[in-house]
């Protein structure tokens, strides 16, 4: 994977740059489809005349610049965490120096519930872009309504049934169609920006101000139609790591930018020569012998923004599990070259199923488009609030210099999030109760993992206590290698007091492992594992990973021979704690978070898997504790 800090040169930085067009431009490059008619059609709608339509195009590309040119390509995109970016890398950033209780709290709070926002978003871009591009067969032919939604569902389906094969094979084509797509987008805007050039007045910020100055309120409103041409821009950020900053600067300033601009402009000064073409200005805007091609480009481009959000659901579970906030869920691996691409078959069932419901129970994108806004808008307020953070305590910005200008962003976040607050009632409702819901289940599932551990350590005794039974007892010792995982929080593992209790022997050589997982994305394998040597042949190794790395238990055995710690994987028992949890009578938990952990945990996916430990080397231990 290619980081912010080692981007290549020449050739290989145009590469990038073209394949960022493919994977992290989809969902605001697909946003020309639906914005513009939301506008004039949407529970707000606005009369089309001229001052209107030019001061919307003027909202939308002063929108554009201020929010994705100058917040996130900008400014946000500094906010780099060993080169990675994304709401979850942010907040891990954000907390590396506040050690004051309350503060680690809120931006954790905070952070968690962009997270689930974020999630949201996963529901509804599949829905509303694949409904949005398959909706242009009502315009080549209106007796094809019927077929709409039943098309729709068997794309998305198809689309989430790829899954499995990677997302490396899946976007293998992406950049290339996505250069298509935008290559059309800016044709046919040019085509129509000919026939009425005055309306390249539009981008004087005049207009948007008139525009507010006529309108108020009702101007007001409409920016919740408006921010749809926003979408997808926190991408940027999340996506960073597969690029780098500098290949997404440039795709977004030379290759997509001009051609969405051009696309809006065709499309207000086509409306104006036109009013009746606001059903669907994106699709009237090619002639009737395009207009079957293009609804054929607009699916692969709405599949592949599809694709860079489930892609994203993917990539911030992992994260979430890393950085225990999830329960373990079983996770592919579906390339040995690039560890970021990963496939969880959990969270794809889960897309998949929400994804049907939204088409079946909101039918049209236009109906989508209301539960759209708020969990964008909200995952936009909270990047700002953490990159203020990271501004003061990584940049050594003043507060004098970093609260104006985050200021200013946060004033337009909130602007967009309050005018999206009248649709919650059409269905606004959705990304809030689930951003609520997801937030509440990472909070239980921190907060119940604490108190077990808290309960486990309180069951075990000291490992220097142990180890002084050892040399004072001398136990039997049996040949071969013990690895005992165990919490970092816990010197000596209960499955080891368990294993001597039981079976009365100790192994000629006891390794007590604990895999660290940092508040970094990655850690090079040169400082991975530490060794420390101790008494009667006991050793602990301890392991550190990166919140976008999967612990590997044997590699970590094969990087202690540099050490001076040679195991033999065929002569090793791995020995694993299985926790039956029961209800306390005097809980830390609500009744409801105890019920809820204690159904997560029986849920979570076997640490075998996750540790990658050899299936036919490991012997579980269980034990029953109160929570």
């Amino acid at each position: 994977m290619t980081h912010a800090h080692d981007e290549p040169k020449g050739s290989g930085f145009l590469t990038l740059s073209l394949a960022s067009v493919g994977v992290v431009y989809g969902d605001v490059g697909t946003s020309p489809l639906y914005t513009l008619k939301e506008v004039f059609n949407g529970p707000h709608a606005m009369a089309v005349d001229q001052a209107n339509v030019f001061g919307i195009l003027s909202l939308i590309f002063w929108s554009l610049t201020l929010v994705i040119s100058i917040k996130y390509v900008i400014f946000i995109m500094r906010a780099d965490n060993q080169g990675e970016g994304g709401i979850m890398a942010l907040t891990t950033l954000a907390l590396q120096r506040r050690h004051i209780p309350w503060q680690r709290a809120w931006i954790m709070g905070v952070g968690l519930f962009g997270t689930a926002l974020f999630y949201g978003d996963g529901f509804i871009t599949p829905a509303i872009s694949v409904l949005s591009a398959v909706e242009g067969l009502e315009v080549a032919a209106p007796g094809l309504h019927a077929f709409i939604l039943p098309i729709a569902i068997v794309v998305l389906v198809g689309l989430f049934a790829i899954q499995r094969l990677g997302t490396g094979k899946v976007g293998l084509a992406f950049g290339p169609i996505m250069c298509l797509w935008f290559f059309a987008l800016g044709y046919w805007g040019v085509l129509s920006i000919q026939q009425s050039p005055e309306i390249v007045q539009a981008l004087n910020p005049a207009h948007a101000l008139h525009f507010f100055a006529e309108h108020r309120w009702h101007g007001f409103l409409v920016l919740g139609a408006v921010v749809l041409a926003l979408t997808g821009g926190e991408a940027l950020y999340a996506d960073m790591g597969h690029f780098g900053p500098n290949p997404i600067r440039v795709s977004w300033f030379l290759l997509v930018l001009p051609p969405l601009m051009l696309n809006y402009l065709g499309q207000g000064a086509l409306i104006l020569r036109d009013p009746q073409a606001i059903q669907n200005p994106f699709y009237l805007l090619a002639p009737s012998w395009a207009l079957l091609p293009m609804i054929g480009l607009a699916t692969l481009a709405t599949v592949i923004a599809s694709q860079a959000v489930i892609s994203g659901a993917f990539s911030i579970t992992r994260q979430a599990m890393q950085l225990d906030y999830l329960p373990r869920q079983k996770t592919v691996h579906t390339s040995e070259a690039e560890i970021g691409q990963i496939y969880v078959p959990g969270i794809n069932r889960m897309l998949l199923f929400g994804v049907i419901g939204l088409v079946l129970y909101f039918h049209t994108s236009s109906n989508l488009a209301a539960a759209y806004g708020i969990a964008v808008t909200g995952a936009m307020a909270i990047d700002t609030l953490l990159a203020f953070i990271v501004a003061m305590d990584f940049w050594r910005w003043r507060p004098l210099y970093a609260a104006p200008l985050f200021g200013v962003f946060l004033s337009v976040d909130l602007a967009f999030f309050s005018a999206n607050v009248p649709k919650v009632p059409q269905g606004g409702w959705f990304p809030l109760v689930l951003g609520i819901t997801i937030f509440f289940i990472m909070w239980t599932w921190q907060k119940g993992r604490t108190v077990l551990r808290h309960r486990i350590q309180n069951m075990a005794m000291s490992l220097k206590t142990f180890l002084e039974d050892i040399g004072r007892l001398a136990p039997q010792r049996v040949s071969g290698t013990a690895v005992f995982l165990t919490a970092r929080h816990l010197s000596m593992p209960v499955t080891l007091l368990q294993n001597f209790e039981h079976n009365k022997v100790v192994h000629e050589r006891v390794v007590l492992l604990t895999v660290d997982i940092e508040d970094v994305p990655h850690i090079a394998d040169s400082g991975r594992v530490q060794v420390e040597r101790l008494e009667h042949g006991f050793y602990r190794v301890t392991a550190r990973y990166g919140f976008m790395e999967s612990p590997n238990v044997p590699k970590i055995l094969r990087l202690c021979r540099g050490a001076g710690l040679d195991i033999e994987l065929a002569d090793t028992t791995f020995f694993l704690g299985r926790e039956t949890l029961m209800p306390s009578d005097r809980p830390d938990l609500n009744p409801w978070q105890e019920k809820l952990f204690i159904s997560m945990f029986r849920n979570a996916s076997s640490p075998i898997a996750f540790f990658q430990l050899p299936v036919d080397r490991v012997l579980e231990l269980g034990c029953v504790v109160e929570v």
